[in-house]
């Protein structure tokens, strides 16, 4: 298993960052989800509150390292988003 698809950071007063999740397989290399911009896309557990925020609190895919590869497959989208026109 490679050593770059997991990252913990345990000395961050917020770790992990969200609840009830297993500390000792939370990775926080994506530790803000590089999918969120795909919206309804981004194949996570998310929710929209009433004001139309994405709200992912309850998501941990980019959180978990069997993850890692699907999340990087994914950024083609992420790039076609942000390419100039």
């Amino acid at each position: 298993m490679p050593n770059y698809d997991f990252f913990q950071h345990r000395q961050c007063e917020y770790f992990p960052c969200h609840e009830g999740a297993d500390p000792k397989t939370f990775s926080c290399l994506f530790c803000y989800c590089p999918l969120y911009c795909l919206g309804d896309q981004c194949g996570g557990n998310f929710q929209y509150t009433d004001a139309g925020i994405k709200d992912c609190q309850h998501c941990l895919r980019p959180h978990r390292r069997e993850n890692y590869e699907g999340i990087c497959k994914q950024m083609e989208q992420v790039l076609e988003l942000v390419k100039k026109p």
